[in-house]
């Protein structure tokens, strides 16, 4: 009996220590969302304060040329170094964090409203609409994106609204496709035939009922979208389809800054380090939006 009882004991001991080593490896594979979120959080909130307030963040005005101080290293001075004009690349790059965080916002936003709007409906009604509408977003996927964008930037014109127009269409097909795919899944759910025997329209149908329920999808590419706009759009800017502004964005920054990166690196380096920063935060940010969303990681990371 004693025998017995000890085996249990020592089975109860032995499933316990694997439930809390199974637990513990858990954790290390899919650390706490807070801990997922903080850091990059903290550098979006940082950028994000550089573009609302940049006049009371940056040590110098970003149009004041100091002739003696052209190409200076970094220093107490100028913590980024100067550029070619002497001015203060820090500033440059505080006053350019606004351009860039628009371009990135507005960008995503116009692709995830014109390409979801298309993949909603054509996912909903599906038919001849539906097998045309995505025969041209296959054709739009088949090219690639940043030589679309060119193609669509150089047809408009350099300018600041000429990006965020390529940069949307190109993102648009991808919105497209999700929303199609999330509409073709709710339509045919029994709340749905349920409103549709009542006799609600169809366009009540797709903002009431079918688009709620695909939203979170779509937020999250929209996280992932707003990286990929800003990445592009500094690509535009890199190769010289943005325009000449006083307070450029970093890829015009860092497109100024490649003639002298052998003897002036910092002026290069860090509007593209700040690029990176945001990009890889707004990354690891839609990484941890989607695990938040998805019960199907969440399920799948309590194995």
């Amino acid at each position: 009996m004693n025998r017995t009882v000890g085996t249990r004991e020592a089975r109860g001991s032995s499933a316990i220590a694997k439930d809390e080593t199974s637990s513990s490896t858990r954790e290390r594979r899919n650390p706490p969302w807070s801990v997922a979120v903080a850091l990059p959080a903290l550098v979006i909130a940082v950028i994000a304060f550089c573009a609302l307030a940049p006049d009371r963040l940056s040590p110098y005005d970003p149009t004041d040329f100091d002739t003696d101080a052209i190409l200076r290293p970094p220093s107490l001075a100028h913590w980024m170094g100067t550029d070619h004009f002497g001015r203060d690349v820090l500033s440059l790059v505080i006053h350019g964090a606004r351009r860039s965080v628009l371009m990135g916002a507005l960008a995503a936003l116009l692709g995830a409203a014109f390409g979801g709007a298309i993949g909603l409906v054509c996912g909903y009604f599906g038919g001849a609409l539906d097998l045309v509408a995505m025969r041209f977003v296959d054709l739009w996927l088949s090219t690639p994106p940043i030589l679309l964008a060119i193609l669509i930037a150089t047809a408009l014109g350099p300018g600041f609204w000429s990006i965020i127009l390529a940069v949307g269409g190109v993102g648009a097909p991808r919105y497209a496709r999700l929303m199609r795919a999330q509409s073709l899944a709710v339509a045919r759910r029994p709340f749905v035939e349920a409103a549709r025997a009542i006799g609600v329209g169809d366009g009540a149908i797709l903002l009431r009922h079918v688009l709620p329920h695909a939203f979170s999808a779509l937020l999250v590419m929209a996280t992932f979208g707003v990286a990929d706009s800003i990445l592009t759009g500094a690509a535009l800017g890199f190769i010289g389809l943005d325009v000449v502004d006083d307070r450029p964005d970093w890829g015009f920054l860092t497109h100024q800054g490649r003639g002298y990166i052998t003897v002036a690196w910092w002026f290069a380096a860090f509007p593209g380090f700040a690029v990176t920063a945001l990009v890889m935060s707004v990354n690891l940010l839609g990484d941890a939006l989607r695990d938040r969303l998805d019960p199907r990681l969440e399920a799948w990371a309590q194995r």
